[in-house]
Order: C-alpha cells, then sequence, then structure tokens
C-alpha cells in the first residue's frame, strides 16, 4: 500500500501521529504533574489532620496545667513531709513529737537518738531512735499517735520485751509486771535541700 498517492490515507496517518505524539505528552508531561499534585494534595490533608490534632492537644494544655497544679497543691495539703528548713530541726520536731506522745500515753521515754539523714533521689530520711518503757495500752496509744501525724512517721524495727519482774520485799513473792521495754525507729520524710 502506497501512502504517497492516497491522500486520506496520508491524513489518517498524520493524525494518527498526532494522536500518539499528544498522548506520548500527556504521558510524560501531564500524568506526572497530575500524580505529583494528587500526592502534594494528600500530604497536605495528612498535615492538615496532624495540625487539627496538635491544636486539639494545646486546646487543652491549660486543662492539663490545671489538673497538675490541682494535684501538687492536694499532695502539699496532705502534708506526707516535713516542712522544716533543715534536717536537724525536722529531727527536732519530731523528737518533741515523740516525747509528748509518750508523756501523754502515759508511758515514760528512757532516750532518743537522731540517726543521721540519709538522701535518696529528692527526698531526706529523717530517723530517731526511741527507747520507752510503758503498757501495752501506752505503746497502742503511741503508735497510733505516730502513725496518724502529719506530717508522716512511719515506725520500723519495732522491739518489744517484757520488764524483768520483781520480787516484793514483803510477802518476797514474785510480782508479775505488765512493763514493756519498747525500742523503736520513727522515721519521717523531707524533701531534699538543694545545694
Amino acid at each position: 500500500m502506497d501512502l504517497s498517492n492516497n491522500p486520506q490515507a496520508q491524513r489518517w496517518l498524520a493524525v494518527g501521529l498526532l494522536a500518539l505524539v499528544v498522548l506520548l505528552v500527556v504521558l510524560v508531561l501531564i500524568v506526572p504533574i497530575i500524580s505529583k499534585g494528587l500526592e502534594l494534595h494528600e500530604n497536605k490533608e495528612n498535615l492538615a489532620f496532624t495540625l487539627k490534632k496538635y491544636e486539639q492537644i494545646l486546646a487543652g494544655k491549660e486543662a492539663i496545667v490545671g489538673n497538675i497544679a490541682a494535684i501538687k497543691q492536694q499532695h502539699e495539703d496532705q502534708k506526707y513531709f516535713n516542712t522544716q528548713g533543715t534536717s536537724a530541726l525536722a529531727s527536732a520536731q519530731m523528737q518533741e513529737f515523740i516525747k509528748q506522745a509518750i508523756v501523754q500515753a502515759g508511758g515514760q521515754l528512757s532516750s532518743t537518738q537522731v540517726l543521721p539523714p540519709t538522701n535518696k533521689d529528692k527526698f531526706s530520711r529523717i530517723t530517731v531512735s526511741v527507747r520507752m518503757t510503758g503498757s501495752i495500752e501506752v505503746l497502742r496509744a503511741v503508735l497510733y499517735k505516730l502513725e496518724t501525724a502529719a506530717p508522716l512517721i512511719v515506725i520500723e524495727q519495732l522491739d518489744i520485751r517484757p520488764m524483768r519482774s520483781v520480787r516484793n520485799r514483803i510477802t518476797r513473792q514474785i510480782e508479775p509486771s505488765n512493763g514493756l521495754n519498747i525500742n523503736f525507729q520513727a522515721i519521717s520524710f523531707m524533701r531534699a535541700q538543694s545545694s
């Protein structure tokens, strides 16, 4: 088939070639531009969604900061920690409180000894070693008073021993004693002093 003599075939061939060139231009230039535009549109949608999430988070920031402040205030109001300026003042306050608790319960304080404070993390542990005598009722009253105190006092190493019985000089009989020798450590906590 000779196309040089057939003008209609030449036109169809020209139209076909033009269509092929237009199709190639569309495939080479326009399709990548459209796909890049769709990709950018999707990225824009993702970024807009992320921005909206962050705006919601920021909108809730004030409520969260308020809640943190309320929790801190509640923590302070519970008075778990000793608020004295130094560990020496805190231990002196503890010693006085323990002495008053023992005397009010009807016991006798033999001695108190402040042990060196220990620091762990952001807290100081204030320890007072206590020796006292009294009955089981006195011990119960003292322990209740100490463990319900504010600031918090924890009792450790509780050692209870009966007092020796005494012999009555007149009857020469051994009289039982309900007295107890009691040793324990009272521990309080305070925030470590920044140096």
